[in-house]
């Protein structure tokens, strides 16, 4: 957990940490399976095994950026968006992000990057039309509070593992398409073997990153919402994205749902929240948190 003053979340800290263990073991198996039934090219598929993690770490916040053609402003561009950035991360007593802008109507924000100082913090210009100064204020708290935390981080060198997956899977159905007939020691087709594989890792990381995505969410509302002593502007913030989102075209919502982990509300419309695939808590979930938070520092007034 990054120093800031952030309130701390040992809970998520378990969490990151047993997601990052068992999809590393995840990861160092897949490799180890493949090397054993394809041992011709064992140097290549750990070579490329690293290089989709080194690559996803290094080039993260550039990667995320890139996916919502954001672009980088300046304070001259954007200042009181530069400036409501510098409070907030004056008050964390943390290095500050750069600053990017999405050209979309989606109501929405996410950060990214692989350390508090390499990272970025991403609005859109649908959310700066929408939100007044202090509900943007909470939305930026959220979010450097990801930053903080470590947590996007982990969210995105975690996402190697299925991107791996998805890679076996392409090529086991080449090969099975192109008459890859090759059989392990049991006489089994060694694309057969690859694919299924490839499609546990696959079905475990995703079922492993919904879950730790769900509570690190509530986490980021926890921490903002102490940091900024404004809570309800969250509560209002979240109220009025999720509400806007419902009245984006389809096409829009389908073009960002890459990046649902990632925002502070998932670009989706007209379904329930409650699943084992959901990105993120509820609504009502996160509501009622905010309300507690607000209680609590009543009280203590």
């Amino acid at each position: 957990m990054a120093r800031t003053r952030f309130v701390g979340d040992a809970g998520l800290t378990a969490r990151m940490t047993t997601v990052i263990f068992l999809l590393g073991a995840i990861f160092v198996g897949v490799i180890a399976v493949l090397i054993a039934i394809l041992p011709q090219y064992a140097f290549f598929i750990a070579l490329i095994g690293l290089g989709v993690v080194w690559f996803q770490w290094y080039n993260s916040d550039s990667v995320a950026m890139k996916a919502m053609r954001a672009r980088e402003v300046s304070p001259e561009q954007a200042p009181e968006l530069h400036a409501m950035i510098d409070r907030l991360c004056v008050l964390a007593d943390m290095p500050k992000p750069r600053v990017g802008i999405a050209d979309t109507e989606l109501p929405n924000a996410f950060a990214t990057g692989r350390s508090p100082s390499h990272s970025a913090v991403v609005v859109t210009t649908g959310i700066l039309k929408r939100l007044t100064a202090e509900e943007l204020e909470g939305v930026l708290a959220h979010e450097l509070s990801h930053v903080a935390h470590r947590d996007v981080l982990v969210m995105t060198v975690a996402s190697s593992a299925g991107i791996v997956a998805s890679m076996l899977t392409r090529g086991a159905q080449y090969g099975a398409i192109f008459g890859g007939g090759r059989r392990d020691n049991n006489g089994v087709p060694v694309w057969l073997v690859v694919l299924l594989v490839s499609l546990i890792t696959y079905a475990v990381s995703f079922f492993l990153l919904k879950l730790l995505s769900r509570y690190r969410e509530l986490s980021a509302d926890r921490a903002g919402a102490y940091l900024t002593m404004k809570p309800e502007a969250l509560a209002s913030a979240l109220q009025k994205i999720t509400g806007e989102i419902n009245t984006i075209p389809d096409k829009d919502l389908r073009a960002s749902q890459a990046m649902n982990a990632f925002f502070i509300a998932p670009a989706v419309k007209g379904v329930s929240l409650r699943t084992l695939t959901s990105t993120h808590p509820t609504l009502e979930q996160r509501l009622e948190q905010l309300a507690k938070i607000r209680a609590e520092l009543d009280r203590a007034s």
